[in-house]
C-alpha cells in the first residue's frame, strides 16, 4: 500500500493547499495528529480528504467564504448525524469566524428542517465543542 501521490505526483501540490487550509480550520494539531495515526490501510483516504475537500473546495474562497462553509458543514452533518465531524466543524466555525449566535440559527434550521431530534442533538454536541474550544483556549493562556 502506498500513497496517491505514488499514481499522481501533481496532486501533491492540491494536497500542500488543502493541508493548510485545514489546520487552520481544523487545528494544527488536530490535523498533525489524523495524519500521524494513519496507517498503510487508511493513509490514502487521509490524502483523499485533504485534496479532495480542504484543497480543491475549501480553498475556493473567492466564491464561498469559509465561514459560510463552516456553516453550511453544521447544518449538513446535523442532518446526517455524524456528530463526530459536527464538532470538529463547530470549533472549526469558531476559528473561522462564526459567532455562537450563527450557529445556534443554523441548528434552529436543522430543527425545523431535519427534525427537533436532529437539532437537540446537534445543540448538545455545538455545546460540548465550543466548551472544549474554550478550555483549549484557557490553557494555551495558562
Amino acid at each position: 500500500m502506498g500513497s496517491l501521490f505514488d499514481k499522481d505526483p501533481e496532486l501533491k501540490l492540491i494536497y500542500e493547499k488543502g493541508l493548510e487550509v485545514r489546520k487552520k480550520v481544523m487545528g494544527k494539531e488536530y490535523v498533525e495528529k489524523s495524519l500521524s495515526q494513519a496507517t498503510d490501510f487508511s493513509r490514502e483516504l487521509q490524502e483523499m480528504v485533504t485534496i479532495f475537500a480542504w484543497g480543491l473546495i475549501w480553498t475556493r474562497e473567492d466564491i464561498i467564504p469559509r465561514k459560510i462553509r463552516s456553516l453550511i458543514n453544521i447544518g449538513i452533518l446535523s442532518a446526517l448525524n455524524r456528530q463526530n465531524e459536527l464538532k470538529l466543524h463547530v470549533k472549526g466555525a469558531i476559528r473561522n469566524g462564526c459567532t455562537e449566535e450563527e450557529i445556534k440559527e443554523v441548528l434552529l434550521q436543522v430543527g425545523a428542517y431535519c427534525g427537533l431530534p436532529a437539532a437537540m442533538e446537534s445543540f448538545r454536541i455545538a455545546q460540548e465543542a465550543i466548551k472544549e474550544l474554550e478550555e483549549e483556549e484557557k490553557s494555551k493562556k495558562a
